[in-house]
């Protein structure tokens, strides 16, 4: 009886609701393929629907994070023989969406999708000798999934053009120099480092500030600083309503850890 095989991508969810993703194709170096895709995005919506997950965690097993797309699912999209279902999928931005935090932790090869996979997370945490490539000029395309206007940001004009026009590599040491990654971690300390920056968002931030300050890096990138500084005061009236900060006021005179409340409906109240 065969058994069947393991899925693409692990998932585990510790005590204080992190929740550790591990792309699984160590045999392939991870490398990006469409069931991976979708059971990414799957495992994502799951995620964010249940109150139990505060923070995620990627990584890839093995020795690679994720090196890009497969060399079989180039071949068959780059020859027309089976192409790469772009039009009945999400946007590759998932970790972007997602109201709450995502922390990276490269452990080796991160180049193409992967390497903007990375990009989309919050924070990044890597090894030293992790590498990091853009990729796409080397296959003749261009950057993908919104790369050319996140990387700039990130490491700035001339480094990301640098990045973007070579694909050449990158090691995590020049990573962390240029503001590509956060922190780095020899390669037995990386994941444990990653899920202890983890734990330690999910047990002392409020989720619900949280989500509010990804939407607000994220839509601020497209206002001025007043439209930022007036946004900011009606988010702030908002806050100011929700439990949370009453928590965060009455833990801090108190002395203890607080006790926020998981990601609820509130969010849905800031939309606007």
């Amino acid at each position: 009886m065969t058994e069947n095989p393991a899925p693409v991508i692990l998932t585990e969810l510790t005590d204080d609701g992190v929740m550790l993703l591990t792309l699984n194709r160590p045999e392939r170096h991870n490398a990006w393929t469409l069931e991976m895709e979708l059971l990414y995005n799957e495992l994502f919506d799951r995620a964010e629907a249940d109150p139990r997950v505060r923070v995620v965690v990627l990584t890839g097993a093995g020795r690679s994070f994720c090196p890009g797309m497969d060399m079989s699912v180039l071949d068959g999209a780059s020859s027309g023989a089976r192409p790469w279902p772009t039009d009945r999928l999400p946007p590759r931005t998932r970790p972007m969406s997602f109201p709450k935090p995502v922390v990276a932790a490269v452990n080796g090869a991160c180049a193409g999708i992967g390497f903007n996979q990375a990009l989309m997370c919050d924070i990044r945490f890597a090894v030293p000798g992790a590498k990091f490539a853009a990729a796409f000029s080397a296959r003749g395309l261009v950057a993908e999934d919104g790369v050319s206007w996140l990387l700039p940001r990130l490491v700035g004009y001339g480094n990301a053009t640098d990045l973007l026009l070579s694909s050449r590599r990158v090691t995590g040491t020049e990573a962390l120099a240029m503001g590509l990654v956060n922190r780095l971690a020899e390669p037995p300390e990386l994941l444990p480092a990653a899920l202890a920056y983890a734990t330690e968002l999910a047990r002392t931030a409020s989720p619900y500030a949280m989500s509010l300050i990804k939407r607000q890096l994220a839509d601020d990138q497209a206002r001025t600083f007043t439209g930022s500084r007036d946004r900011a005061a009606a988010l702030l009236a908002t806050a100011k309503r929700a439990p949370d900060y009453r928590e965060g006021v009455r833990s801090f005179i108190e002395r203890r850890q607080p006790a926020f409340p998981a990601l609820g409906t509130e969010l849905e109240e800031t939309a606007s």
